[in-house]
């Protein structure tokens, strides 16, 4: 599968200037579906956020660079082992995520979007499964 770069990339630096409420939008719906999984997190989310954040800007701008992305993805994926995440949490956080992404992206989410970053999450998924499966 390949990766619409250009419109992931795009799309990213639409909703980046709304960071916060990005993943305040993300850590309010994963929590309020998924009450099980709160218990995974610190009780003080700054970091968290800002992880998250991270992660995301990290994906995108490496997405040129798929070698240091998947070494990336795959260390991320063996370090979610030690917090507890499991193969089951993956496809919820996913869809989460893009939720958050449409929201926070307003009109300006198309479906074309929807695929694109659906498709981006799915590749993020199991590069990290393969690094949670290494751990």
């Amino acid at each position: 599968m390949s990766l619409n770069v250009e419109l992931l990339q795009s799309s990213f630096n639409l909703v980046k200037p709304h960071a916060g409420e990005l993943v305040e939008v993300f850590y309010t719906t994963l929590f309020s579906e998924n009450p099980q999984v709160r218990d995974l997190f610190p009780a003080s989310m700054d970091e968290q956020k800002k992880k998250l954040i991270g992660a995301l800007s990290l994906v995108v701008t490496s997405l040129e660079e798929p070698e240091k992305l998947g070494s990336a993805l795959r260390e991320l994926g063996a370090r979610h082992v030690s917090y507890g995440a499991v193969e089951a949490h993956y496809p919820i956080v996913g869809g989460i995520l893009l939720r958050a992404l449409a929201q926070v992206a307003g009109d300006a989410w198309t479906a074309e979007l929807e695929t694109a970053w659906g498709d981006a999450y799915g590749a993020i998924q199991d590069i990290m499964l393969e690094g949670a499966e290494a751990a």
